[in-house]
């Protein structure tokens, strides 16, 4: 299967025109398409599948559940497919069934370990005050802050670990591929930051799961990814980011809109 893959396009303040990439089967947006949503609308009527994976700035000064109904809403008005906590199988031209797996997975902060967590945690907080979103606590809302952040991102690595125990041919899949929003490994870090504190905002220590997945595909970081992670015994894992960034800073400088990847 051959997928198109497009993240951190920021279409509420860049200037950029998504179009489709001949040849692609399915168009995966790994978040951060637009903070405002408006510009979903731009996908609808696509000529192949679009699979929506949300991005942290999806939710800027949103609450957090109500946002998830209102995108799953919108996504369905668009004909868009959003993913998130679930997986779905698509067959390629080729015949070959593909599980694709999405979830957000919200940093933990773990990134360097448990003795390091409150330094990211610290840093993460300059991360939170930009997005200014909040979460239900009963009746009345709390600061999506730092610490909530962490709660949802350990939810969401569960979840993800096991969806992947579940055996591919249980699923009637032959491959499988990951879609996240943050970055499931420190090397996919932006190398203009590398190992400071703030890069566990961006990346989380998912590696033990890479063997798990055929391609893992994200976004978050603002500069392209494309690696492999050895596996014993079969072919290696394969970690891809396409996002765009923000031309203004040189992020969107080499980024190509038609990029494809083949599972």
């Amino acid at each position: 299967m051959r997928l198109q893959i497009l993240s951190d396009l920021h279409l509420e303040s860049e200037d950029f025109s998504p179009e489709p990439a001949p040849g692609a089967e399915a168009l995966v947006l790994a978040g951060d398409i637009d903070t405002g949503w408006t510009s979903y609308a731009r996908f609808a009527g696509w000529p192949v599948p679009v699979l929506v994976v949300a991005g942290n700035h999806e939710f800027d000064r949103r609450e957090i559940g109500a946002a998830w109904r209102d995108l799953r809403a919108l996504c369905d008005r668009l004909g868009l497919r959003l993913l998130e906590r679930e997986s779905v199988v698509m067959t390629g031209d080729d015949g070959r069934p593909v599980r694709l797996t999405g979830v957000l997975r919200w940093s933990d902060f773990d990134l360097f370990g448990a003795a390091q967590r409150e330094r990211a945690l610290r840093a993460a907080a300059y991360f939170q005050r930009v997005q200014q979103s909040t979460v239900a606590d009963g009746t009345t809302e709390r600061p999506f802050d730092a610490l909530a952040v962490r709660e949802a991102g350990l939810a969401d690595r569960a979840w993800l670990e096991s969806a992947l125990a579940v055996p591919l041919a249980q699923a009637g899949a032959v491959a499988q591929v990951v879609i996240t929003h943050f970055a499931p490994s420190l090397r996919s870090a932006d190398p203009r930051y590398g190992r400071q504190p703030g890069t566990a905002s961006f990346c989380n220590a998912d590696d033990d799961l890479l063997a798990r997945a055929d391609l893992w595909i994200h976004g978050h970081v603002h500069c392209r990814h494309d690696y492999r992670v050895e596996r014993t015994g079969r072919l290696p894992a394969r970690v891809v980011c396409n996002a765009r960034g923000l031309a203004r800073k040189g992020e969107a400088d080499g980024f190509d809109g038609f990029r494809v990847v083949e599972v």
